[in-house]
């Protein structure tokens, strides 16, 4: 029982229990009571569970909303009649330029559009000293220097692009695509001891597999095979290690043609490297499959002996078979 006492008068209510909670009947006098009462009604189930007399379809709620959506307006073409208005042009686009770059100037994307811009004008001068402007702001963007020198290979500004290439390789030496842009421009325009220079700085500062093999193969374009075979040497000097081997050997069979060379390499890798590296199961199965494709099926067959004797395939199956009847054993 509740009792409210306001000027004199007692009223007394009984409450209704649903749940765990108590909701007090709704009374005029008392406003914390009525919050409660509603949010009680709120929170409480649909009481008409019947279908709506009108029914919208799926189809027509994309209609509506396909009427609805706003026309995409296209930029107002400018009509130039003569150089006054030309110039009054450019000067307009290049202040809202100016005013983006101002907005956020650390946002590569505006440089490249300015630049860009300047560029459909041809005004290269220009376009050269927004990238200038852009390398003050952000000189180690990778991105920004492969624009600047392809801004300038596209203009056929041979030697402004090597420039900006090496300047680009100088400062940020382990991005690979800069490299690989420069020695790309240099084979381009024909320039093979320049490119070659390139590679060798390249080699330099010790670069993934990748590079090494676009050096082989470079220099077998050129028609340079014992380059090529001892730019793969150095390679696999430079890392020790079987997929090193294994790489050059793939290189030596297919893009080569050297089947002695190759085997020469697998059979290198059993012998020069250390146990962990050529004792790994993918060294003798790469080994075997090569003397299978040059139909030494004999050789092959030893191969794999060799490899189960040597990795001791044949004791872990034992063992594992052991194991297994231990496990069969406890389970009974």
């Amino acid at each position: 029982l509740i009792s409210r006492t306001d000027t004199g008068t007692t009223a007394t209510a009984a409450t209704t229990h649903i749940g765990p909670r108590s909701i007090l009947p709704f009374s005029p006098d008392c406003p914390q009571q009525d919050q409660a009462t509603m949010s009680g009604r709120a929170s409480g189930q649909v009481k008409n569970r019947a279908p709506a007399p009108i029914q919208i379809s799926a189809e027509q709620i994309l209609r509506e909303a396909a009427e609805r959506q706003e026309q995409h307006q296209l930029d107002p073409i400018t009509k130039v009649h003569d150089a006054e208005e030309y110039q009054s042009f450019l000067r307009d686009r290049r202040k809202n330029f100016e005013d983006n770059i101002r907005y956020r100037r650390e946002h590569i994307g505006n440089w490249v559009k300015y630049a860009k811009f300047e560029e459909d004008n041809k005004e290269y001068e220009r376009a050269r000293s927004v990238f200038e402007r852009a390398l003050e702001v952000e000189h180690r963007s990778p991105e920004l220097w492969l624009r600047y020198a392809e801004f300038e290979m596209r203009n056929e500004f041979v030697n402004r692009a090597r420039n900006v290439l090496d300047r680009a390789v100088q400062i940020l030496p382990r991005v690979d695509f800069l490299w690989y842009k420069y020695v790309y421009m240099e084979e381009m325009v024909g320039d093979v001891p320049k490119c070659r220079a390139v590679f060798e700085r390249w080699m330099k500062w010790m670069p993934d597999d990748g590079a090494w093999l676009s050096y082989a193969r470079f220099e077998g374009r050129c028609g340079q095979a014992d380059r090529a075979e001892a730019v793969m040497r150095r390679y696999v000097n430079t890392y020790p290690s079987a997929r090193s081997f294994l790489r050059f050997a793939k290189w030596a069979e297919f893009e080569a043609k050297n089947v002695g060379l190759a085997r020469t390499v697998f059979e290198s890798a059993l012998v020069e490297l250390e146990p962990e590296e050529s004792r790994q199961a993918r060294v003798f199965k790469q080994f075997a499959s090569f003397e299978e494709r040059q139909g030494e099926y004999e050789r092959a067959r030893v191969i794999y002996k060799h490899a189960i004797k040597l990795l001791r395939l044949g004791e872990k199956s034992v063992l594992q078979q052991m194991q297994d009847d231990e496990e069969i054993t406890e389970q009974e």
